[in-house]
């Protein structure tokens, strides 16, 4: 996991497989920065080969506690498998974008 701070929000890109040890890594990672204030996030999905339904929850309950603290979290630029993982169960849940550029937009 990369991370970087680009227009005032908090950009991770995430690498590889986002299986039981990379979510628990991610979450609390996530959990963090929420705590500290980083409430702008954006997580690039470009360089993920795979995503486990714990990876998902790690997602799902950082974009809530980053809503709660008035933020907001988006994704960018997944590949196909994991595009369809989220729009087969989570399309009305995350907003998803097609440039980094964008999603850090939507986060300002």
């Amino acid at each position: 996991m990369i991370e970087q701070r680009r227009d005032g929000a908090t950009l991770l890109e995430l690498k590889g497989r986002l299986d039981i040890d990379g979510a628990k890594a991610l979450d609390g990672r996530l959990n963090a920065l929420i705590a500290a204030g980083a409430t702008r996030l954006v997580l690039d999905l470009e360089q993920l080969q795979y995503i486990s339904s714990l990876g998902l929850r790690a997602i799902l309950m950082a974009a809530k506690a980053a809503f709660a603290a008035k933020g907001k979290l988006v994704l960018c630029r997944p590949n196909a498998m994991v595009r369809r993982l989220f729009d087969v169960g989570f399309a009305n849940v995350f907003e998803i974008y097609d440039t980094r550029e964008a999603a850090l937009a939507r986060v300002k």
